[in-house]
């Protein structure tokens, strides 16, 4: 009787463990399928907007190595606005404390790579993709912009920005191979996961403020 009643719990345990995977991966295909259009890897082939908004994240990882996803996406904005496809980039990113400042260090890289300082704007509350996209409408005004992060990223940023009424396009940063970028894209399945239910339910960011002009 008590094996009977284990069994019983197991297969409810096993099928709610098989709906929530089919869940994650209808999720995924869904954001991959809405944002495929707009979505480029050649900087010839991307259209031109006059904002580039970069998504932060850290320059190192805990183990002190330059975090490979921080350094591609450098490469991939100092590549956009010398080909003329982007007038100024909007560093979105965690400034969460004094120690932690994601959208000013992504600034000094920049800089030294060339972008002058003048057409470097800074939004220190993109605490999430979903805070990056809507206050880049919201609080510096655009409407179309071109969303600069790893392909991954950039899907589920394109789905925030469409059902927030921003027009976008994204570039994709070169990618991490490996284990490290492994984790990271499986993450990526329940941060699609939260993103539909951000716009299921139309969450907010967590700051607006006062408008910034970017000119």
């Amino acid at each position: 009787m008590i094996l009977k009643k284990y069994i019983k719990k197991l297969r409810i345990l096993l099928l709610l463990g098989i709906l929530l995977v089919c869940g994650l991966l209808l999720i995924n295909y869904w954001i991959r399928e809405q944002a495929k259009e707009n979505i480029y890897d050649a900087v010839t082939e991307i259209p031109k907007n006059k904002v580039g908004l970069l998504l932060g994240t850290s320059k190192f990882l805990t183990n002190g190595n330059v975090n490979l996803y921080y350094r591609y996406r450098i490469k991939a904005t100092v590549d956009l606005y010398k080909a003329n496809k982007i007038e100024f980039v909007l560093i979105s990113g965690d400034n969460g404390s004094k120690s932690y400042d994601e959208p000013t260090t992504f600034k000094k890289d920049l800089i030294a790579e060339g972008i002058p300082e003048e057409k470097i704007f800074l939004d220190y509350a993109g605490f999430r993709t979903l805070d990056s996209v809507i206050r880049a409408k919201e609080i510096f005004g655009q409407t179309s912009i071109t969303i600069i992060s790893q392909e991954f990223h950039n899907e589920r940023a394109i789905y925030l920005a469409k059902y927030n009424g921003v027009k976008a396009v994204a570039f994709n940063a070169k990618d991490v191979p490996g284990r490290y970028g492994l984790k990271v894209q499986l993450r990526e399945y329940l941060a699609r996961a939260k993103a539909s239910l951000d716009v299921l339910f139309k969450v907010k960011p967590k700051f607006l403020g006062k408008p910034i002009e970017i000119k």
